[in-house]
Formats: C-alpha cells, sequence, structure tokens
C-alpha cells in the first residue's frame, strides 16, 4: 500500500510564492507509474482540481485558475512532486490535497483526459489521498 505525504506550504502575503510537495512511501514503483493529481478546498467551498501530473510521461496539466503561476516537477531520485506557487492571489488560499491514483490513457489528448481524471479521483475511493497541507495568502 501507498501512503502519500505532503509538506509545504505556509502562509505568504499576495504576490508572494511557496512550493508545497506531495511524495510516496515506501519508495515503490506504484506512486512512481500512477498520476498525481492536486485539489484545493476552501474553508465552506467545494473541492476544485487544480494540476495534474502523469508520472509514466512527465505530462503536466494545469487548470486555468492557476496557469501561468502554478508549475510541477519532479524529483526523481526522491519520488517527491512539487508545485510551485507564484504570483498568489488571496483566492488561492485553501488546503492543499495530492492523490495518487492509475492514469488515464496518456496520449495527444492528455488536457481533456487530465481533466476528467481529476473529476474522477476526487470521488473515487480508489485513490491514495495525502493528509493535507494550508496555503495562506493575506496581506
Amino acid at each position: 500500500q501507498v501512503q502519500v505525504v505532503q509538506s509545504g506550504g505556509g502562509s505568504v502575503q499576495p504576490g508572494g510564492s511557496l512550493k508545497v510537495s506531495c511524495g510516496g512511501t515506501p519508495l515503490s514503483s506504484t506512486f512512481s507509474t500512477y498520476c498525481v493529481g492536486w485539489f484545493r478546498q476552501a474553508s465552506g467551498k467545494q473541492r476544485e482540481a487544480v494540476a495534474a501530473f502523469a508520472s509514466p510521461t512527465a505530462m503536466t496539466y494545469t487548470d486555468d485558475a492557476v496557469k501561468g503561476r502554478f508549475s510541477i516537477s519532479r524529483d526523481n531520485a526522491k519520488n517527491i512532486l512539487y508545485v510551485q506557487m507564484n504570483s498568489l492571489k488571496a483566492e488561492d488560499s485553501a488546503m492543499y490535497y495530492c492523490a495518487a491514483d492509475k492514469c488515464p490513457v496518456l496520449d495527444e489528448a492528455w488536457d481533456s483526459n487530465a481533466r476528467r481524471w481529476l473529476g474522477y479521483v476526487a470521488v473515487a475511493v480508489s485513490g491514495y489521498w495525502g493528509q493535507g497541507t494550508q496555503v495562506t495568502v493575506s496581506s
């Protein structure tokens, strides 16, 4: 069984940057072959999908709400994924979660497949979820 552990986050002023990480333990092949989705949930609001990473191909997807500001990278040696958050806004404040699950079809339709996959992972019971990490953006 894969345990997903998150770290990072914190508090920052608008326009600032933060980085959150998501790693799978043990460092098994399972996590390195799965796709990883990032979600956020602000207080009193529904969970929303933010980004996705396809471990087998290193393809990334980011939602329009964060496109150009959030980017995903991977430390292959440590099997850890990072989301670098730049130009943060107050509306980015939320609890951020990552979840690993089997990938959808990885082809040229990755963007549309990723959106559907994120919708599936958000409600499925098959995924491995991290414990969440808080990001707060305020002046």
